[in-house]
């Protein structure tokens, strides 16, 4: 189980003696059957097994059918932080009985086959999704999309090699082996992979979100626009310059896409060292935001605190400058003026949301159906570029072994991706991601 409070908590037992262990544990009033894909009710003894520790409700599951395909046990008692403990004492005083790691549920799902490794993956983005796009998403995955689509262009290719390797061995028994067909199918395989690539891409947005930092001159607005677009006081808005010392930070989500907030501090010239420290926070928010908005008062117009502040916002780091107070008069402004909007009445909103999403590229993400994760890209990209150099070896007229060197290359990728090729060091890496209890 992983750590928490709740009102209740589920205690989970997964192999060979999970039946065993369980029934030492609790006692069932009339002694019902334990058979597979029922729910008791009873008690968890104490270990002088007359004291009850907790009333409790336990699923029953036999191996082949359940998450990990072992016999399963999920033991549902209350879930305050005493009685899980008890609780889970008891469980893990139980001989052979000791803590899952991390993942480790999923990890014996995938070996035990009830699971391939895209699935096992969605399980664990299902959990951590921050929007319900992200949500549904990690719902293709687990529904099998990317296994689907993968094993596809994986069997393609093996199709494409055992006809070459078939014409390497035994050229002469055989008819000839049309090259340009051949070629074909691997440069559309290719194709399809950058696609998939590109969409994991923009999916990545919608699983990870963006970071966004609200810079700007004390008292132009930052803390008032937080406020507008979380919906709620997160931040003080006085009049009085200076008011936000503290980097403050609000979780919104703009069209399908997490964002995290941070209003910074007001950076000007000052002696007052809690001020200093709030300025120096702001310009590690700065760094390491995905998007920087300058907010400028559009009101007073262009200042050269804002023209130092413009050149404060690191290079690598993309940014909107966004003039507030538009329902005031306004005036000039020297450099360009990506937004004009109103925290106060709300006025220029919708542009500022449409111009954030499209400056961090994330209005490609709502097309996305499938969307492959960060080690899923790396092996189909690396798929890809086997597959290039494959389309090399024909266009130099080279003979067909050497086509299937890095036509080789590329399947054993994509089963990577699947879980078809599996070795230990892509389960560790998998799997010590997720959280204890998956």
């Amino acid at each position: 189980m992983s750590p928490g409070q709740g009102g209740i908590a589920v205690i989970r037992l997964s192999g060979v003696a999970a039946f065993e262990v369980a029934r030492s544990l609790v006692r069932c009033p009339g002694s019902p059957p334990w058979d597979s894909h029922r729910i008791l009710y009873g008690h968890v003894l104490d270990a002088s097994g007359e004291g009850r520790l907790d009333e409790v409700l336990v699923l029953l599951m036999r191996a082949p059918r359940s998450f990990t395909g072992e016999d399963v046990v999920e033991i549902h008692c209350h879930g305050g932080v005493i009685v899980v403990q008890q609780v889970l004492e008891r469980v893990l005083d139980q001989p052979g009985v000791r803590r899952a790691l991390p993942g480790e549920f999923s990890q014996r799902a995938v070996l035990n086959g009830r699971l391939d490794l895209t699935r096992a993956e969605a399980v664990s983005a299902l959990v951590s999704a921050r929007s319900r796009r992200a949500a549904q998403l990690a719902m293709s995955g687990l529904d099998g999309g990317i296994q689907v689509r993968i094993n596809g262009l994986r069997e393609r290719l093996l199709d494409q090699l055992t006809e070459l390797e078939a014409r390497v061995d035994f050229e002469e028994d055989l008819p000839s082996l049309d090259g340009d067909a051949v070629l074909n199918e691997l440069v559309a395989v290719r194709e399809e992979l950058l696609v998939l690539i590109a969409d994991g891409q923009h999916g990545q947005v919608l699983s990870q979100g963006l970071r966004l930092a609200l810079v700007g001159r004390p008292n132009v607005g930052k803390s008032s626009l937080l406020n507008r677009l979380s919906r709620r006081e997160r931040a003080i808005v006085t009049d009085l310059p200076g008011t936000t010392r503290d980097l403050l930070e609000s979780e919104i989500v703009l069209e399908g896409v997490p964002i995290t907030l941070l209003d910074t501090a007001g950076i000007r010239s000052t002696r007052d060292a809690v001020e200093l420290l709030g300025i120096a926070r702001s310009e590690e928010a700065m760094a390491s935001a995905d998007l920087v908005l300058l907010i400028v008062d559009g009101h007073v117009g262009w200042m050269d605190a804002d023209a130092e502040l413009l050149e404060r916002i690191p290079e690598h780091v993309p940014h909107l400058v966004v003039a507030n107070k538009a329902d005031l008069p306004g005036v000039a402004f020297p450099v360009p003026v990506d937004v004009h909007l109103s925290a106060l009445d709300g006025r220029g909103e919708e542009q500022l949301v449409q111009a954030v999403l499209q400056r961090c590229g994330a209005s490609e993400a709502a097309g996305v159906l499938l969307a492959l994760n960060e080690r899923q890209r790396d092996l189909a990209a690396g798929a890809a570029a086997a597959l290039a150099r494959s389309q090399e070896a024909a266009a130099e007229h080279l003979p067909w072994d050497f086509w299937t060197i890095d036509l080789r290359e590329a399947i054993r990728g994509l089963g990577e991706i699947t879980g078809e090729e599996l070795t230990d060091a892509v389960l560790d890496r998998v799997f010590s991601r997720f959280c204890i209890g998956k």
